[in-house]
């Protein structure tokens, strides 16, 4: 018998060799000899790894919460070891702690880099560093279904149209997510390729905005992006990781289409027109408004990079990054939705004592859904848990030498698994550098923020509140 815990990380174990494959593929056909024995060990691997786990028999029994959500945090921590292996083998002088850092800041699409210098690094690592975050980003997305029963209903029931929560469905429909999530990223490729963005970046830049990720296959992004025509395309892109993934899908393919089936990415619409018509009015100082468009799309996506934008703007796009995208992308952050309804519900609270007599609905303008006070409660203890992780951190950080401010800040962007950059007045800050003890915690908390705050307070009631 096989338990769900290594069926389902044996699937992706596959998936890593399949990337590695194309890796191999891709160091024979550009003469990179050298690489080829690494990427071949963990092709193998990876391959052995997965295969071992299809050639026994299905699940045993039924899966519980607990256990789907705990499978969910081991995947963060196992499966970048896998990962780690080539970055430990092909680069020199390079330790497994550096190598793991590398890789699990891949994986969790944050971006954080112990590489000073991307020129020094062969373009296969440089892939590699890509290919981890396009894995996962699609991990997220497939841990978002599988732990759907957390959440709560009305965005279950924004899928319910065509998912049904049965096993079988669920495989059914993560397949379906891993199409859409491809075919995403090819329109990405080609899209940045058709605006003169050289082969090889665009297709490193096409696996990192999809995933929400933060790794460049350069030093810096004004070295890809050197007119305003693609500041504009780039940051279009981007919202591709900011709306819902299932967006797209939903509006080509969905037949019998409801407005309330599109509510979330119709709010987030109107917030992203409110961000730029303000930025455009208000914040336009030095007539350059194509980079800070570029700013807005990589801070609410989570993406994090940008070209240069003034440095008294850093503080709102921390804000931005906090509040992050869509539940259903691969963009980090708290949630637009949950903050405005959360922001409904506390004025409704205010109102009803000062009219005590009057019934106020939690219900969203425009559209039919109705929140429980059970949903408001679990979304201002995801607001708590949060608060809770970056004072933490924080404290972590300085404590290890980072003065305060950029520890601050380094939380932030740790949490919302988000790349620094001139945005966050970081791109100077070097990760080589940094003690072990900030290095363990960083990789921690990246792994805390890429997991739903609610599944934290879920796991801790399982073992420490027991009734």
């Amino acid at each position: 018998m096989v338990n769900f815990t290594q069926l389902y990380l044996g699937v992706f174990s596959i998936l890593i060799s399949i990337l590695s494959f194309f890796n191999i593929l891709y160091c024979y056909y550009f003469d990179l000899y050298l690489n080829i024995n690494n990427f071949l060990f963990i092709f193998i691997i990876s391959l052995l790894l997965g295969s071992i786990v299809f050639l026994k028999k299905n699940i045993s029994k039924k899966i519980t919460i607990y256990e789907k959500i705990l499978t969910v945090i081991l995947g963060y921590i196992s499966i970048p070891i896998l990962l780690s292996i080539p970055y430990y083998l092909v680069i020199n002088n390079i330790s497994f702690i550096d190598s793991y850092f590398e890789a699990i800041s891949g994986f969790t699409s944050t971006g954080f880099s112990i590489f000073k210098n991307i020129k020094h690094l062969d373009e296969s690592i440089i892939l590699w560093r890509s290919s981890t975050q396009w894995l996962g980003g699609l991990y997220f997305l497939i841990s978002i279904i599988l732990l759907i029963d957390i959440f709560d209903n009305n965005l279950k029931k924004s899928l319910t149209n065509f998912i049904n929560f049965n096993s079988n469905e669920t495989i059914k429909q993560c397949f379906k997510l891993t199409i859409i999530y491809s075919f995403l990223t090819i329109i990405i490729f080609f899209t940045l390729y058709v605006f003169e963005i050289r082969s090889f970046n665009s297709f490193n830049l096409s696996l990192t905005i999809i995933s929400s990720g933060g790794f460049l296959p350069v030093n810096s992004l004004d070295l890809i992006i050197n007119s305003k025509t693609k500041e504009i395309i780039i940051s279009l892109t981007m919202l591709l990781s900011f709306f819902s993934l299932f967006f797209t899908y939903n509006l080509i393919f969905f037949h019998k289409r409801n407005i309330n089936f599109f509510s979330e990415d119709l709010y987030l619409g109107f917030y992203l027109i409110f961000l730029i018509s303000f930025f455009f009015i208000f914040l336009n100082i030095n007539d350059n408004f194509s980079s800070i468009f570029l700013a807005i799309c990589s801070s609410i996506s989570n993406i994090g990079f940008s070209n240069e934008t003034p440095k008294n703007l850093s503080f709102i796009f921390l804000i931005l990054i906090i509040i992050g995208g869509s539940f259903f992308s691969t963009s980090s952050g708290i949630r637009f939705f949950k903050l405005f309804l959360l922001f409904k519900f506390s004025i409704n609270e205010l109102v009803s004592h000062s009219k005590p007599k009057s019934l106020f609905i939690n219900k969203l303008p425009f559209f039919g859904f109705n929140f429980s006070n059970d949903d408001f409660y679990k979304y201002f203890v995801s607001v708590i848990i949060f608060i809770l992780s970056l004072s933490i951190l924080s404290l972590l950080l300085s404590v290890s030498g980072i003065n305060s401010e950029e520890s601050f800040k380094l939380s932030i962007l740790t949490l919302m698994n988000t790349v620094n950059s001139s945005m966050s007045n970081l791109s100077d800050f070097t990760f080589y550098d940094i003690t072990l003890f900030s290095k363990i915690s960083l990789m921690l908390f990246m792994i805390i923020g890429r997991v739903e705050l609610i599944s934290i307070l879920i796991i801790c009631k399982k073992f420490f509140f027991k009734s």
